[in-house]
């Protein structure tokens, strides 16, 4: 049983407030860089293979220490993970803001994602903690969704507006007076839960899963620089494959694993969370070139790229709470082949695309992308859920955000090698844009019949439909 504080209306709200603000600084983070990262690529002096560290190194970390962040919430108190989470997060900012080069932002990047795997589940358990009635509770997540959503949607214009007066850092340095805000009120709002009965931390499973991902990752973003056949690149797959097949072996021994594989027995699990996973490097791996595109092939300015990428933005913030709702009435089956099969559409549509091509002719097809992503990502999630007893709901619901942060890992890093690979026979960057635009369609279309073919037929319950795909999404 969880040790729960007694928590007040007035404290309560605000500890809504709080949580929100938290989860809100994080899901921002996510976007804002990706309309800096023309300016990054030019004030640094760096390439393509630069930019992809600055995003990866940050949702690498986030991936592989999401699941062990909530275990330590519950296990060593989740005010006290969050305010840490807080304290990291915001560090981590300014160190970012000041770096005086590409290696010293890719540091503070790393200890950004550490921070945001420590404060985006506390935040939630916090949130879970002091709303013990069912109904109460889902009122609660589904703002603190909101709230996470609205930092997405927000994340491309404020990246732009920033970028246009001061320059990339003060898309970081914006985090250190939020950070200093919630450290404060924390402190006065926050009352401490934790659950004593929490399973251990699986230490070993947690660091094998970050080097092998992270030797898997450091292969494909530099292969194409290095030569896929150099003695580095080859032998970074190679520690890649031994160190994840260590990390299945640890997996399977340890008394409390971070993944136990006993849950994807369940083809309702395994099937959601690979298709989860395409979702992650469709969406991830494509909207890394969004901002690039409209600032190299089009010419626009950094703030109008910014602006000319919310399609796909407030696409999903504006369909993500009804996913879950249609996904209880038609099933998990249907709502995700029917939200794949545009995203993919989507993004094949954008592999035609050129200079040329008139702002009317490009927006609609960031949106096409962004409402199937949305109608997908709850749905996915619910059926995760689903598959589990009751009592590994929140576990389920961990490893489908886990699954997702992997596959934006690797769809960052292998669309852009797609990029640099056609740049090196001789094409241009729009046709190398082109090209990742097409793999990334493809690849979802694909897993549209997949999920089709492979997704027991099962609809969600009104808990699992009110699952917050957006607020998952850190």
């Amino acid at each position: 049983m969880a040790s729960v504080s007694p928590v007040a209306g007035k404290n309560r709200a605000a500890l809504l407030a709080v949580t929100c603000l938290g989860q809100f600084m994080v899901l921002l983070d996510n976007t804002i860089v990706g309309a800096a990262l023309p300016d990054m690529q030019e004030r640094l002096h760096t390439q393509l293979t630069g930019l992809q560290w600055i995003v990866d190194a940050y949702v690498l970390l986030v991936a592989m220490l999401l699941l062990s962040g909530g275990v330590f919430a519950d296990r060593f108190g989740r005010k006290r993970m969050f305010l840490a989470g807080v304290v990291v997060f915001t560090a981590a900012s300014a160190l970012c803001a000041v770096a005086p080069s590409i290696g010293w932002l890719i540091v503070g990047r790393v200890l950004q994602g550490v921070g945001a795997a420590a404060l985006s589940p506390a935040s939630l358990a916090l949130l879970a903690a002091a709303h013990p009635v069912p109904q109460e509770r889902v009122r609660a997540i589904g703002l603190w969704a909101g709230f996470s959503g609205i930092g997405l949607a927000a994340g491309p214009v404020a990246g732009g507006v920033l970028v246009e007066a001061f320059g990339w850092p003060a898309i970081f340095l914006v985090n250190v007076p939020v950070g200093a805000v919630l450290l404060v009120a924390g402190l006065r709002t926050l009352d401490e839960s934790r659950n004593p009965s929490a399973p251990a931390i699986d230490v070993p499973g947690t660091v094998l899963s970050v080097l092998g991902v992270g030797a898997l990752t450091y292969g494909l973003i530099e292969g194409g620089s290095r030569g896929w056949t150099s003695p580095v690149i080859l032998s970074s797959f190679a520690a890649g494959a031994v160190i994840l097949a260590a990390f299945v072996v640890v997996q399977g021994r340890v008394p409390a694993p971070m993944l136990p594989l006993r849950l994807f027995r369940q083809r309702l699990f395994t099937v959601s969370n690979t298709a989860m996973v395409v979702v992650g490097f469709a969406l991830m791996g494509s909207s890394f070139f969004f901002s690039q595109f409209f600032v190299y092939v089009q010419g626009s300015s950094i703030l109008r790229a910014g602006v000319q990428t919310l399609p796909a933005t407030l696409a999903m913030v504006i369909i993500s709470p009804f996913a879950g709702r249609l996904a209880a009435r038609y099933g998990f089956r249907i709502m995700v082949t029917i939200g794949l099969t545009p995203a993919g559409l989507g993004l094949l549509a954008l592999g035609f695309v050129h200079a040329d091509t008139g702002y009317t002719n490009v927006w609609w097809r960031l949106a096409v992308v962004g409402i199937g992503f949305a109608l997908t990502m709850s749905p996915l999630t619910g059926a995760a859920i689903q598959s589990v007893s009751p009592q590994e709901g929140g576990l389920a619901s961990g490893v489908s955000s886990t699954t997702r942060q992997i596959g934006a890992v690797l769809g960052v890093a292998v669309l852009g090698a797609v990029v640099r690979t056609r740049e090196s026979g001789g094409a241009s960057f729009e046709e190398g844009l082109n090209s990742a635009f097409v793999v990334a369609g493809i690849v979802t279309l694909a897993t549209a019949v997949f999920t089709g073919l492979w997704l027991a037929r099962s609809t969600a319950s009104p808990a699992q439909a009110a699952t917050p795909s957006m607020g998952n999404a850190s």
